[in-house]
């Protein structure tokens, strides 16, 4: 049986933010609120009042104020995010630029199970996320899966929605049980949580309307009959339109804190996004799980060609610790009710928020104290090769270590590259590369720029001061240990890649995973 990835279903107390307040006075929110509860009902009964080179990965700012960017459409993430100097004021951040795009409710709710593989452990937490499209079905949905040849049973599931032209209208996110090479009957047990959530909201288009994942542990049962007689309907009951951070916090596993990105364009619709994923990293066509929702009206064909381009800059140019995980999904939603003025707006945007949430997956990893960001140019090879070499140098245990100690030793960074051209670029020269660490030349023409102390202590407090706690439970700022790697000439590819170093805590995190 195989045991890997771990869910101790960790949730940030979320302190009141009190920007929220302005997000539900938008004439296109969906006004069907419980007076005794504050939460939605079922969508038959919800009615909605309408009317109403692109960056892959953002760069570094200096320190400000924690203060989203204000739109016409509501409140936005910032391309960079702020400095924060709490967790609540982190919290409140995202709260006040998470306002739903319009058509859109998301619930959640936790229980407990005890697993058929290890009853030992007693009751174990578990965690379900109803995202809702309240106005009807939508055609325009894509996905993209991991490409490991263990798929967990979600991912067969919704390979199967997307190739069968199947209508959306819901899905369902369960995190600690990730549902894959199960004893039993996953595709089963996945089916039978879809079938609970379009019966509760009577769905026309049943099941096959329900797109579900899971992410945790590997090789355990999922607890359906938990989730569908019990977690899932008091999700349901939950249901809001006023904010997605409750999904971004629900869906954690191993993360440390919530990630959600926002961008309202300049014609009112809206594109919000939240992921998780803290270790087994290195995506290949997804990431661990990413749900991108808008109100744009645009069709499916477009939606998938650009989530795919936009996995590819961004999910697909990480890299936590080398392993792909087997319930990677990234999946694009459409409500559909505003008309979308300018396809290369939406993309760009898109772009933006994609790029965001996978920064912020690097900088959440399983105790991440460094966030390593990699600058290639004029690679002799196409872009997916450029990519797969700036992995290769993130990837390196040396070169990990040594950031994580502040070591400037820079001969681990080349030592790297030189093996990755060797092994898969033997012909290609390498004469003319050039590194940088901190913006500082540190290789050229074959030899070591590094002569002095002046330059190693330079070198060191770059690090150190791109440095995070390992512990932290939010991100206090967004600086990167920034290397650059420039093969010379003026032809090639140009990409970014992002990484973190190697702590002790993640080796304390994934040696005591399931408990």
């Amino acid at each position: 049986m195989i045991f890997s990835r771990k869910n101790t279903a960790s949730a940030l107390t979320a302190a009141a933010a009190t920007a929220v307040v302005a997000l539900t006075a938008s004439p296109c929110a969906v006004a069907a609120f419980s007076t005794t509860r504050g939460v939605i009902v079922p969508s038959s009964r919800i009615r909605s009042r309408r009317g109403c080179r692109p960056p892959s990965f953002a760069t570094g700012a200096p320190l400000r104020a924690a203060t989203t960017t204000t739109t016409e459409g509501g409140v936005d993430t910032d391309p960079v995010l702020p400095s924060f100097s709490t967790k609540e004021e982190y919290v409140s951040y995202l709260k006040a630029a998470g306002k739903l795009p319009s058509g859109f409710a998301v619930g959640t709710a936790t229980g407990e199970f005890v697993s058929v593989e290890a009853p030992a452990m007693g009751k174990l937490p578990i965690k379900a996320t109803v995202i809702h499209l309240t106005e009807g079905p939508t055609d325009s949905w894509a996905a993209v899966f991991t490409s490991n040849k263990f798929p967990g049973c979600p991912v067969k599931v919704g390979k199967s929605r997307l190739s069968g032209g199947h209508a959306l209208q819901a899905l369902v996110i369960n995190n600690k049980i990730s549902n894959v090479c199960p004893g039993g009957d996953g595709i089963a047990a996945a089916e039978l949580v879809c079938d609970a959530v379009a019966t509760s909201l009577n769905l026309s288009g049943g099941a096959n309307s329900v797109l579900p994942s899971s992410t945790g542990v590997i090789g355990w049962r999922l607890p359906a009959k938990e989730l569908a007689e019990d977690i899932v309907p008091t999700a349901i009951e939950a249901l809001q339109t006023e904010s997605a951070f409750a999904a971004a916090e629900a869906i954690m596993t191993t993360d440390r804190y919530p990630k959600l990105r926002s961008k309202t364009l300049s014609d009112g619709t809206r594109i919000v996004g939240v992921a998780k994923g803290a270790g087994m990293i290195e995506p290949n066509m997804a990431t661990m799980l990413g749900y991108i929702m808008t109100d744009a009206m645009i069709e499916k064909s477009k939606l998938q060609s650009m989530l795919t381009e936009a996995c590819d800059r961004s999910f697909n140019s990480i890299s936590i610790d080398g392993d792909e995980s087997t319930s990677d999904t990234v999946v694009a939603i459409a409500s559909g009710l505003k008309p979308l003025s300018s396809e290369d707006e939406f993309r760009s945007a898109l772009l933006e928020v994609t790029g965001g949430l996978s920064a912020d997956l690097v900088r959440n990893g399983e105790g991440t104290g460094h966030v390593i960001r990699v600058a290639i140019s004029n690679f002799p090879g196409s872009e997916y090769d450029a990519r797969r070499m700036g992995r290769h140098l993130v990837n390196s245990p040396l070169v990990k270590c040594a950031i994580s100690g502040n070591d400037p030793n820079t001969g681990r960074i080349a030592g790297a590259i030189g093996s990755f051209m060797g092994k898969f670029f033997p012909d290609e020269s390498v004469d003319d590369m050039s590194l940088t660490l901190g913006g500082r030349t540190i290789f050229d023409n074959g030899k070591f720029v590094l002569e002095g102390d002046a330059v190693e202590r330079e070198l060191s407090g770059h690090m150190a001061n791109a440095q995070l706690g390992e512990h932290d439970d939010f991100p206090r700022h967004q600086s990167f240990v920034e290397i650059g790697v420039d093969f010379g000439g003026s032809t090639g590819s140009d990409v970014t890649v992002l990484g973190s170093d190697l702590t002790k805590e993640y080796v304390v995190v994934n040696a005591d995973y399931r408990s």
